[in-house]
């Protein structure tokens, strides 16, 4: 129930981004840095793990890390707002189908790991979706490899770092603050500040931003603790299937054959990646 929870929030997420559509993106990514620092520092006085994101803080080699993932998880999250905001939640929705297989791509440049050969035809009908629609449509889907991609290397760098998820996300924040705070005072006395100066109803969606940001991430951790990874790993392609249903039959972004060629690529080589790996999964259990 918590994955199902998280993953179905975040397939309608872009409800909430579309709803403060009239607040830019870059105000919108500092209100989300900014508000989620009050709700992540109750949630780990509650769950007793504020010792540990300040030793992360205390650790050279962590710290550093922490603020590598926090520069790419803000270019994430300005991307993914803005592209919402100018009626390209398809590019979205496409950029989180591939993002495992950015991962499987990243294990073999970085980690130097060995694919199954499943995998391998899994990448290839991936890659071959994306050329398709580079030749046809004679524009790179750039919204969504940028995505996938920024997103991957996170999860790459986050995999270093021997932190939990919930204090490793405070001390990304933290580092992030001071540029979100700042960038709303300039933005304030500069006269362009949305917030405050709308009506009240901007105001709390733009304050309601750090819990849409956390509680989710919260409820993952939750449900990571209690099922297997390989249910998890099924679970988060709600969020891009409920970003393509928003796409295409609320907001009525054009999907054409093209379109549905690229995305049949992918779709196909999730089902291809997903069924080697749980099958995999069963032959050679990870240790307890």
């Amino acid at each position: 129930m918590f994955a199902l929870s998280a993953y179905g929030f975040w397939a309608f997420v872009p409800i909430y981004w579309k709803a403060v559509g009239h607040v830019s993106s870059p105000e919108m990514l500092a209100h989300r840095v900014v508000w989620s620092v009050p709700v992540l520092i109750i949630l780990l006085v509650l769950t007793r793990q504020f010792d540990e994101a300040v030793a992360a803080l205390r650790n050279p080699q962590s710290r550093l890390l922490l603020i590598l993932t926090g520069v790419l998880l803000s270019a994430n999250w300005l991307i993914f707002i803005w592209a919402i905001q100018v009626d390209r939640v398809l590019e979205v929705s496409l950029g989180y189908y591939i993002n495992p297989l950015i991962n499987v791509v990243l294990g073999i440049v970085v980690l130097h790991e060995r694919l199954r050969r499943w995998q391998i035809a899994a990448v290839v009908l991936a890659a071959a979706g994306v050329a398709y629609q580079t030749l046809q449509l004679g524009s790179v889907p750039w919204v969504s490899l940028t995505l996938a991609s920024l997103f991957g290397v996170y999860a790459l760098l986050r995999k270093q770092i021997d932190v939990a998820s919930l204090p490793g996300s405070m001390v990304e924040t933290i580092f992030m603050l001071p540029f979100g705070a700042v960038y709303l005072v300039w933005l304030y006395f500069d006269g362009t500040l949305a917030f405050g100066h709308i009506d009240t109803r901007t105001d709390w969606l733009a304050a309601l931003a750090g819990l849409i940001t956390v509680i989710p991430l919260w409820w993952v951790i939750i449900a990571s603790k209690r099922i297997n990874y390989a249910t998890l790993g099924i679970c988060q392609y709600l969020a891009p299937s409920g970003h393509f249903l928003l796409a295409v039959l609320v907001y009525k972004e054009p999907f054409g054959s093209h379109q549905l060629i690229t995305f049949a690529c992918i779709w196909a080589a999730l089902i291809i990646y997903t069924v080697d790996s749980i099958v995999d999964a069963r032959r050679n259990p990870a240790p307890a």
